[in-house]
């Protein structure tokens, strides 16, 4: 029944097989199967040789890893228990009247494939954090369930982190869901080979985080100018256009490091090339933004037109996702759409060799990784296929391919401090120099609130690079009151965001400025820093010198993410595990070690309350007035000031 092979702990029994092995310091991979296990390495890195204690009873078998140890009963139920004896994680238990076990693989009649189901035994006290970004009020995710697939503005990004005190990764791309009850959590995948995950024990968030980035990589070195202003807008139609603004900034004196070029500067999708009609000269315009010290930054869509010049070729070669059934549309966008299949490696390097020609030749070295999920028309998943399988099954890898072809050509030109601009991710997908932003969201304040809770679980997700369209996507007019407070606020948040980065669809719409090709579709209203008036001017010009100002020390906390995978971005109980009280707050956040954000979130509001996390001092830098940790106090929040607060004796240049 129980056996070794190297450091690996083997169960067999009735023809399933249960592998535990080490994979990375004070962790394990466990994999379950009807047939071979499969050696998929969808978002783990190779493992590295360790020295494990393995010990093999009739009844019993355990495996110790460090700070972890995980022990098979002779029925197969695993239970994981942490270095001082306490369980972390059991799975549920096959009773004589239940008649189900903690895993199940119930195969799909007449196939090789099966519904896959994982329970574990829930403690209600628990607290669970991570999964990525989901659009919704709640930063702790006990009692959520969670769809385990990709939509415009959901990105599923399946570690999550307990403090219990251990992380695991449901290392499984298939289409699934996961349900964190009182009584019983629950991960289910309808289609899939076999079951697939890592778990991890530590003392604390950081030591949790830290193995969890080692075993899947961490982001790179951010280049200098990631960590300065975005400016954006739907959409800049013309060279000229584009060029104006960016003059503009400079004859403004405004710090400004990437400007950017949206959708349909093509002539068709599938394309990937300027349409010449508008953007004449891309050499000289890169050259002359180059001179500016701006980096620009250009939209590239998954999505081939049936009339595009490529279309032929890349059906002929299957370098498409295919459809099982009905027509190949999977996307309806001015045209009818298939769409680029990011998990076949050599359409990959096709569409590589495309961009390297149109776009990266030509200077421009920074890409936006729009409708990234991907999007399609109809979220149908049993309809879709790709290289690597059913959409059931791997669909949710596809945005990690999808970064990977552009890192994988950049990095072979010999670019060093990759980033893209991306929307959606995966586990994984930090090591391509992902830079994950929340989607198409309204400009509103209550998604505003929500966008808080998604960027720190984003964070906590393994995903450090994160960011939002600041003010919203969807809506919002320049001269309307409401929204320009709004703006002003989500903008003051944004300058404690791991990127800086200001775009939307502004209201009201701006017509087409053609028929064909780039002129197709219509811009938003304009969106730069002097649009929404006087005094929303001064206090964005404020917040702009204010990043500037830090940027030596945003630079260190994106080598610390880059080396050991820290998120910038962080809930308040990452720094402070042993206050509980800071395991509960759900609307502030640490941006690095030593600042405390507290953003507004409500129309109207002055003042707000802030919790003050124990086991340290803190420093109002407006006031220079100075509290004892440990406390929730009352802070004055005037439209042009966002409640900050300096840990101890942070010496930060806050104010000028």
């Amino acid at each position: 029944m129980f056996k070794t092979n190297g450091n690996c702990l083997i169960r067999e029994y009735d023809s399933e097989k249960l592998w535990i092995e080490p994979w990375g310091e004070n962790s394990l991979r466990v994999r379950a199967s009807y047939t071979a296990i499969e050696d998929w390495d969808w978002a783990l890195l190779p493992k590295e040789d360790i020295q494990v204690e393995i010990q093999l009873k009739e009844d019993v078998a355990t495996i110790v890893n460090g700070k972890i140890k995980a022990e098979v009963k002779s029925n197969g139920q695993v239970t994981f228990y942490n270095e001082k004896g306490k369980i972390l994680l059991r799975e549920s238990e096959n009773t004589y009247q239940l008649k189900y076990g903690g895993r199940e693989l119930i195969p799909h009649p007449g196939s090789s494939d099966y519904k896959l189901t994982l329970r574990l035994e829930s403690d209600p006290k628990e607290k669970l954090y991570g999964m990525g970004q989901y659009q919704q009020p709640f930063l702790n995710l006990k009692g959520c369930m969670l769809e385990l697939t990709h939509r415009n503005s959901q990105a599923s990004v399946p570690f999550v982190m307990s403090s219990l005190g251990y992380g695991m990764l449901w290392h499984n791309p298939a289409v699934g869901r996961v349900n964190f009850n009182l009584n019983v959590t629950e991960w289910t995948a309808p289609s899939t080979k076999q079951l697939d995950y890592w778990i991890t024990a530590g003392d604390n968030p950081a030591e949790i985080e830290e193995s969890y980035a080692s075993v899947t990589g961490t982001v790179p070195m951010m280049p200098d100018y990631g960590m300065g202003f975005w400016q954006c807008k739907l959409r800049y139609q013309t060279q000229d256009e584009l060029l104006e603004i960016a003059r503009e900034y400079k004859r403004r004196k405004l710090p400004i490091s990437v400007i950017v070029i949206d959708f349909f500067h093509w002539t068709n999708q599938g394309d990937w090339k300027f349409d010449p009609q508008y953007w004449p000269d891309p050499e000289g315009m890169v050259k002359e933004l180059k001179a500016m010290g701006i980096e620009l930054m250009i939209s590239v869509w998954p999505t081939v037109q049936t009339e595009s010049e490529n279309y032929q070729e890349m059906i002929e070669k299957g370098y498409l996702v295919r459809s099982d059934r009905g027509v190949r549309t999977q996307f309806q966008f001015l045209g009818q759409n298939a769409i680029f299949d990011a998990t076949n490696p050599d359409a990959r390097h096709f569409l590589w060799k495309k961009i390297k020609k149109n776009y990266y030749d030509k200077g421009i070295q920074v890409f936006w990784l729009d409708e990234a999920e991907p999007e399609f028309t109809v979220y149908d998943h049993d309809i879709y296929r790709y290289h690597l399988g059913s959409s059931l099954q791997v669909g949710n890898i596809y945005p990690s391919k999808y970064s990977q072809t552009f890192y994988d050509g950049m990095k072979a030109e010999g670019q060093e401090n990759i980033i893209n601009l991306v929307r959606c991710a995966w586990a994984g997908s930090q090591r391509y120099g992902a830079l994950a932003w929340s989607g198409d969201i309204h400009s509103s304040f209550e998604v505003l609130n929500n966008q808080v809770r998604a960027g720190l679980n984003m964070a906590i997700a393994g995903i450090p690079w994160w960011t939002t369209d600041i003010g919203g996507f969807h809506g919002g007019n320049p001269d309307d009151p409401s929204f320009r407070e709004c703006i002003i606020r989500w903008f003051q948040y944004g300058v404690f965001c791991p990127v800086f980065r200001l775009h939307g669809d502004r209201m009201p719409m701006q017509k087409p400025i053609g028929t064909t090709g780039g002129g197709q579709c219509h811009s938003g209203a304009a969106n730069e820093v002097w649009s929404y008036g006087d005094e929303a001017y001064e206090i964005f010009k404020e917040s702009l010198h204010l990043r500037e100002r830090l940027r030596p020390y945003i630079s260190e906390l994106m080598l610390q993410a880059h080396k050991k995978g820290t998120p910038p971005m962080r809930p308040l109980f990452y720094d402070f595990p042993n206050d509980q009280t800071a395991w509960d707050v759900e609307d502030q956040y640490m941006f690095g070690p030593d600042i405390l954000v507290a953003p507004i979130l409500k129309e109207g509001q002055r003042n707000r309350r802030v919790y003050l996390p124990a086991h340290a001092d803190w420093v109002d830098p407006y006031s220079r007035k100075r509290y004892q940790g440990g406390q929730m106090i009352a802070v004055d929040a005037p439209l042009e000031r966002i409640p900050l607060f300096l840990k101890n004796d942070a010496n930060l240049p806050i104010v000028d």
